[in-house]
């Protein structure tokens, strides 16, 4: 299925429309199924859970979602680096979401263990599609190499492994982080990517465009043949892709 291209004017926007697909996606959900949402952390996803947790709280059934993370830095839950903390300061403390459906990623323990531990977890609580769990809805960033989730240039062969999660490293800081693969990312209903502000408007175009060596980045292998992929992006990251993608918008 191809990529689905949304151009919109400002972050603000962004989180308005992302905020309004999340309560769409989980309204038409049946009652008697859970819904599977898979975090992403970094700054615009921190404006989405913002934005979820003051405009949507009463429009979503908490008592049906299960939170996982599609990746998490391999520090304690207290961490300032922890994406989980992010999240619980910024949104899972101002829902009503039961305790018992939030799955975090132990960054503590023992990276390589828990990458298997998470994957049995997530495979526990969500449901099968082509022998492979699959989540309903997943959002995912994209860095200014273009990485996403906790997929970097060098390990882009993580989206082809045979696990669920996999234990990265962070091309600079050499910080270890465990991410979702290919498997899962690419067996999604719905994966948004999310891209803002200028400094991410190079690889937006390289991706987009289709330009000299962007099948070789992390966030080109995002696809899905039975599900959707959604290219959410504000007009700044947007400012040089060609005129007849933005055209189409």
């Amino acid at each position: 299925m191809e990529n689905t291209i949304k151009i919109v004017k400002s972050v603000e926007e962004l989180a308005q429309y992302f905020t309004s697909l999340l309560v769409l996606h989980i309204s038409v959900t049946p009652d008697e199924r859970t819904f599977s949402w898979l975090l992403s952390g970094g700054s615009t996803p921190r404006l989405m859970f913002r934005r979820i947790a003051s405009e949507a709280r009463d429009a979503i059934a908490w008592k049906k979602i299960k939170i996982f993370w599609g990746d998490e830095r391999c520090v304690s839950p207290e961490d300032n680096d922890s994406n989980f903390k992010m999240a619980r300061e910024n949104f899972l403390d101002y829902v009503p979401i039961p305790s018992y459906n939030i799955f975090r990623i132990h960054g503590e323990q023992d990276p390589v263990a828990e990458a298997v531990r998470y994957g049995k977890i997530f495979s526990k609580h969500v449901e099968m599609y082509h022998g492979v769990p699959r989540a309903d809805f997943m959002m995912l960033g994209l860095g200014e190499d273009g990485h996403t989730a906790s997929i970097f240039p060098a390990d882009v062969n993580l989206f082809n492994s045979d696990k669920l999660f996999e234990v990265t490293e962070h091309p600079d800081t050499k910080q270890k982080r465990i991410t979702a693969t290919g498997k899962i990312i690419n067996n999604a209903k719905l994966v948004v990517i999310l891209a803002t502000g200028k400094s991410k408007a190079s690889r937006v175009a390289q991706i987009l465009n289709q330009l000299n060596g962007w099948d070789q980045l992390p966030a080109a292998q995002v696809r899905s043949e039975k599900g959707e992929v959604i290219w959410l992006i504000d007009r700044q990251a947007a400012i040089t892709l060609n005129s007849s993608i933005k055209n189409e918008k």
